[in-house]
Formats: structure tokens, sequence, C-alpha cells
């Protein structure tokens, strides 16, 4: 997945082993807030859960200037895509690039007729973002809501 907005000083990159340690930190940082929260931050868990889950044959970098600045995976499935470790650093949230990225991934699974799947944390303020895109409540626990978004009705011809 390599995609760019025109003149947004941003693109998306497929991730690389090396980008780890960048996007372990990352996560750790956007997500603390919500953790604490929580009850549920653990310094080392916040790492772990993503070098355990790393995959770059489905992960890619959100790059500006040089910079790694987010990441997400969007990870096939049997029933559709998952969307997870969408993670855009602070000082660049806001700025519409997640967005941005979301609807590419969405353009993408509706040219393959595929549902999209997510957890959120509880409270988390991304859930607001998640919905202005279309995705809908499926179900939830005491820490987690998931949601999806359905594929986009076909335009007709």
């Amino acid at each position: 997945m390599a995609d760019k907005e025109a003149g947004s000083g941003w693109a998306l990159r497929p991730a690389v082993d090396a980008d780890l340690d960048v996007l372990v930190e990352l996560r750790a940082t956007v997500m603390r807030a919500d953790l604490i929260r929580l009850g549920r931050y653990d310094e080392h868990r916040v790492r772990q859960r993503l070098r355990d889950g790393f995959d770059p044959r489905y992960t890619s970098a959100i790059v500006a200037a040089g910079e790694v600045i987010g990441c997400l995976t969007v990870r096939p499935a049997d029933d559709g895509w998952w969307l997870e470790h969408f993670y855009l650093a602070a000082h660049r949230q806001g700025g519409g690039i997640g967005s941005a990225v979301l609807r590419g991934v969405l353009a993408r699974a509706d040219a393959q007729r595929l549902p999209v799947r997510l957890v959120v944390l509880q409270g988390s303020a991304a859930r607001r973002l998640y919905e202005r895109h279309g995705f809908v409540f499926e179900r939830e626990d005491p820490v987690d809501v998931y949601l999806m978004r359905p594929v986009a009705a076909a335009t007709p011809a």
C-alpha cells in the first residue's frame, strides 16, 4: 500500500522491520492516556502487543518529511478486513491525515466488496473518526468496542 494525498506532505509506504521500534514507541505514547483512564496501562504490555502482532506484509507506515508519524495494519480475514494498529502521532492528529488514510483503506475495501472491522478502546476519541466514516457498533466489552464498516452500496450505472 503506497499512497499519497496530493499536496498533503505525507505518504504511506510499506512498513519494514526497521520501523518496529519507532512504531512501538508511537503506540505507547498515543494509547497511554486511554489505557490509564481504563486502568489498563502497563508499560511493557503496551509495547509488546505491537511487537507480537507486527507483520510488515499488512502494515504501512505513515511518513511526513522523512519521519514516521503513524501506521496502520490492514489484515485480511474470512469476514473481510481488520483494521489494526492505526496510530498517528498526537502532533499530527486533527489535520485530516487519519481521515485521508481511512478513506483510502475503505475505497480499496469497497472495490473488493469487503467489510472492515476494528476494535477501539471504550471512551476513545478515535471512535468518532470511525463513525464519521460509516463504522457502526457491533458489540462491546468493558474495555473494547467492536465496530464494523459495511460494504458501501454500489453506485448505479
